[in-house]
């Protein structure tokens, strides 16, 4: 077994990367494109919005942890105002993918019905069929 530095590691991971990420996310900004029968997707507005939704599911979680494992109190008035970024973003991803919200929301609860449609339990759980 190799031992590596994390320098090292640095190094021979980097191989694998062609340094061309600038390059194809300019590209496709700068060419945001329409499929046939769909509205443009603004590939600008999927990539911030994607990166905010991460950013703002992190403080969601970073409040849950600080309260579940810190000790604090919920601060819930924080935690609504976090879970409406959290809304935002997805709003957001939504717009430039030409989706609505509804629809998502509403695709999600048939979905969790075809998988728990006596609700949810364990069993369910390990045996659902999706």
């Amino acid at each position: 077994m190799v031992i590596l530095t994390p320098n090292e590691y640095q190094e021979q991971a980097m191989r694998t990367n062609d340094g061309g990420c600038r390059r194809r996310l300019q590209g496709r900004i700068d060419n945001m494109f329409i499929r046939p029968g769909e509205q443009r997707i603004e590939e600008a507005d999927l990539v911030n919005g994607a990166m905010g939704l991460c950013g703002e599911s992190g403080e969601v979680a970073d409040l849950l942890k600080k309260h579940m494992f810190h000790g604090e109190d919920l601060d819930k008035e924080d935690l609504a105002k976090e879970l409406g970024d959290v809304c935002w973003y997805i709003a957001m991803i939504c717009t430039a993918a030409g989706l609505k919200f509804e629809d998502i929301l509403r695709g999600n609860i048939e979905k969790l019905k075809r998988r728990y449609p006596d609700g949810f339990s364990e069993e369910a759980s390990k045996n659902r069929k999706e």
